[in-house]
C-alpha cells in the first residue's frame, strides 16, 4: 500500500543505528540487506545515509560520537509526535525515562527515551509540528 505525504504523528519514520565503527556496519549492512552507503558529513567524519536498491533512504549509520556519543548501540527508531515537550512529559509521568532530553536536529526536534521495560526510542517533533517550514 503507497501513501502519500508525510506520515501521521504515532508512525515510525526513521531508523539510525550509533555504533563505534560505522564504517564497519555500515559494510555489514551493504552486504546483508544489499543497501546502499551515501555518506553524510559530519565535519570531521561521515555518517551514512543507506539507501535500498530503488534509491530509497531507509536507515541511518552513525558513528558513536558528539550528540549521538551516549546512545546505545542498537536500532533507534524514530516516532513522530505532535508536541515534544508533552510526549517527554508523558514519558516521565508514565514511568519512563527520558535519556536524551529534546534537542534541535534536523530541522526539527528529537529526543531519546527508554519506556519502563528499558527499551529506547527516540521521539521527533517534525518542522511543521512546531509551525515551523
Amino acid at each position: 500500500m503507497c501513501e502519500s505525504g508525510p506520515p501521521p504523528f504515532g508512525a515510525v519514520a526513521w531508523r539510525d543505528l550509533t555504533v563505534d565503527d560505522a564504517p564497519a556496519v555500515r559494510d555489514f549492512y551493504a552486504a546483508v540487506a544489499g543497501w546502499t552507503p551515501v555518506p553524510v558529513s559530519m565535519g570531521e567524519y561521515d555518517d551514512y545515509e543507506m539507501r535500498d536498491e530503488a534509491g530509497n533512504s531507509v536507515a541511518g549509520v552513525c558513528h558513536a560520537r558528539g550528540l549521538n556519543a551516549d546512545l546505545p548501540p542498537q536500532w533507534l527508531v524514530y516516532i513522530l509526535v505532535a508536541d515534544l515537550d508533552a510526549a517527554a512529559d508523558a514519558t516521565r509521568e508514565n514511568g519512563g525515562e527520558v535519556v536524551v532530553a529534546p534537542r534541535d536536529m534536523g530541522g526539527g526536534r528529537m529526543a531519546v527515551v527508554r519506556d519502563p521495560i528499558g527499551a529506547v526510542s527516540a521521539l521527533f517533533e517534525p518542522p511543521t509540528a512546531a509551525g515551523g517550514e
